[in-house]
């Protein structure tokens, strides 16, 4: 019996990840901040103390909507061998999230529509865990429908009961 040793998976996201990733970034937090600057100015006196809190916080939220995607891009890495199919995210606390050949049930790609506008695509392996399917964001398009067919050529060759 053979053990197999994960390395750190080598491929990152696709470079247009980063503005796709800003703008679902600052489709949320715009009218987060926009919302905090609207309740300063209607519901209270305006005390500058509490305009100066509501500024960095508004500043803070634009902030992290150009910061978050560029952090995300350098730590998040996705990997496909011959025997798993495996993820690492977080900046913080670093996730793997590993699905053998073996295990894997279904293949699915999606684009939504700003995706589209980006040429990107989402790669979900569906397997017969309970903690969920692994998924490889932000692909070029072209690149996901290709690894879509080579896990499913893989998966099918491998033998195992997928449960």
């Amino acid at each position: 019996m053979s053990a197999t040793m994960l390395r750190p998976p080598r491929n990152q996201a696709d470079p247009r990840a980063v503005p796709w990733w800003t703008v679902q970034w600052l489709i949320l937090m715009v009218p987060v901040a926009g919302a905090a600057v609207a309740a300063y100015c209607i519901l209270t006196d305006r005390p500058l103390w509490l305009g100066v809190v509501v500024a960095v916080f508004a500043a803070g939220c634009l902030a992290l909507a150009l910061v978050a995607p560029r952090a995300a891009y350098r730590v998040e890495r996705w990997e496909v061998t011959d025997q798993a199919v495996y993820t690492r995210k977080g900046w913080m606390t670093h996730t793997w999230q590993v699905a053998p050949m073996s295990r894997i049930q279904r293949v699915d790609t999606a684009r939504g529509p700003v995706q589209r506008l980006f040429g990107l695509a989402d790669v979900t392996v569906t397997t017969a865990s309970s903690a969920g399917a692994v998924k490889i964001e932000a692909l070029d398009h072209e690149l996901a429908a290709e690894l879509a067919e080579r896990l499913t050529a893989i998966t099918q060759a491998t033998p195992g009961d997928a449960t």
